[in-house]
C-alpha cells in the first residue's frame, strides 16, 4: 500500500442548494448546517505491477484499466476518479474505492469520496494543498464531471468533520463550528434509507435555474429556507431538540414545494409513520426524489421509532456524529 484515506459523509440539516453559487449571493445570511456522521468513503493507492492506471470499485465491482490517461476507454462509474487522475497525473497505480454510504443515498457519498481521492493523490504526488485548495479543487473537478455546479457545503464535513455552520456570503466560504455535543445529538438521530436512489445534480440545477430565471416562488422559499438556518442553528446551540426537530420538518416542507419531484409515495408513507411513532421531526437527506430520511427523536423512542420505520420497509443506517474528518495514512 501506498496510501489510505477516508472521508466522512454528512447530514445536511438545514440550508441546503444556498450553498450552490450564486445562489447565497441572494439571501442575506445565507448559511448550511450540516453533520459529518461515521460512514465513511475510502480510497487505497496500491503500486501497479504492469505500468497500467487500475481503477477498482468494492462497492460495485467494476474495475477499470489505464493505459494512458489521455486516451481512456469509456469510464462509466470511474468518471470521477478517471478525472482526479488526470489532473495529478501520479505514476502508474491501482486505486481501490469503497463507499459506506448506499447509491444515492443524499449522504454527500460522493464529495466524501472524491475528498478522499484528492488527499491521497496529493499526498502521493507531494502536491502542496492547504485543505481549502484541496477542496475548491475537488468542486471544480467534480462539476468538470458532473456538468453542474456544485454546492460548498459537501466537501467541509468529509475534510473537517465535526457539526457545523458553512456562512456564505460576497467575501467567501466561512465554516464555523456549532457548539453542541455530538454525542447528545447522535442519540436523537434515526436515519432511514428509502431504497430508492436520487441524482441530486439534475435536481438541484432545475431549481438553480428557476432562481436565476427570477422565479418568485423559489426566490421566496429560498428567503423560508435560508431562515429555517438561523432558527435551527440557535436551537442546537441551546440543545432545544424539539425545536431543531420542527426546524426540520419546517424545512422539509418549504423543499417539497420547490419540486413534486422531491417526494415520492415511499417517502411519504415514512415520514408519516415516522411522526405518527413520536419523531419530534424529519427532513430528506441531500436534493430528495429518494436516498434517507433523518429523524429526529428523544433518545428513550429511539428504538421504537427504528423498528416502525423498518417495519414500513426502510433499512436503517447505524451511525454516530463524526469528528475525525479527513484521515490519511501512508506506508
Amino acid at each position: 500500500m501506498l496510501v489510505h484515506s477516508s472521508a466522512p459523509t454528512r447530514l445536511d440539516l438545514a440550508g441546503g442548494t444556498l450553498d450552490i453559487w450564486p445562489l447565497y449571493l441572494f439571501h442575506a445570511g445565507a448559511q448550511t448546517l450540516n453533520a459529518a456522521i461515521t460512514i465513511r468513503a475510502e480510497c487505497t493507492l496500491l503500486t501497479s505491477e504492469d505500468g497500467a492506471w487500475h481503477l477498482r470499485s468494492q462497492d460495485t465491482g467494476e474495475s477499470l484499466t489505464i493505459r494512458n490517461l489521455e486516451d481512456t476507454p469509456e469510464a462509466s462509474r470511474h468518471r470521477l476518479v478517471l478525472r482526479l487522475l488526470q489532473h495529478f497525473k501520479p505514476e502508474p497505480v491501482t486505486v481501490v474505492t469503497r463507499s459506506g454510504s448506499p447509491v444515492g443515498a443524499g449522504l454527500a457519498g460522493s464529495s466524501a469520496l472524491n475528498i478522499a481521492i484528492c488527499a491521497a493523490l496529493s499526498r502521493h504526488t507531494i502536491t502542496s494543498n492547504t485543505p481549502e485548495s484541496l477542496m475548491t479543487l475537488a468542486a471544480n473537478l467534480e462539476a468538470q464531471v458532473i456538468g453542474v455546479p456544485t454546492g460548498v457545503q459537501d466537501y467541509r464535513p468529509a475534510m473537517f468533520g465535526g457539526i457545523a455552520a458553512i456562512e456564505m456570503g460576497p467575501t467567501g466560504i466561512t465554516r464555523l463550528p456549532i457548539g453542541v455535543d455530538p454525542a447528545e445529538l447522535g442519540s436523537r438521530i434515526v436515519l432511514a434509507y428509502t431504497g430508492q436512489s436520487r441524482d441530486s445534480g439534475i435536481n438541484n440545477w432545475e431549481v438553480v435555474k428557476r432562481h436565476i430565471d427570477g422565479d418568485q416562488n423559489v426566490i421566496d422559499l429560498f428567503d423560508e429556507i435560508a431562515d429555517v438556518a438561523r432558527a435551527m442553528r440557535v436551537a442546537l446551540e441551546t440543545s432545544a431538540w424539539k425545536e431543531v426537530g420542527r426546524q426540520l420538518t419546517r424545512e422539509w416542507n418549504l423543499r417539497k414545494q420547490l419540486a413534486p419531484g422531491l417526494t415520492t409515495p415511499m417517502i411519504d408513507a415514512l415520514v408519516g409513520q415516522g411522526l405518527k411513532a413520536g419523531a419530534w421531526g424529519t427532513k430528506i437527506c441531500g436534493a430528495g426524489g429518494g436516498g434517507c430520511l433523518l429523524f429526529l427523536t428523544d433518545p428513550s423512542n429511539v428504538s421504537s421509532l427504528r423498528r416502525t420505520l423498518e417495519a414500513a420497509g426502510a433499512t436503517i443506517l447505524d451511525i454516530q456524529i463524526d469528528v475525525d474528518g479527513l484521515q490519511v495514512e501512508v506506508r
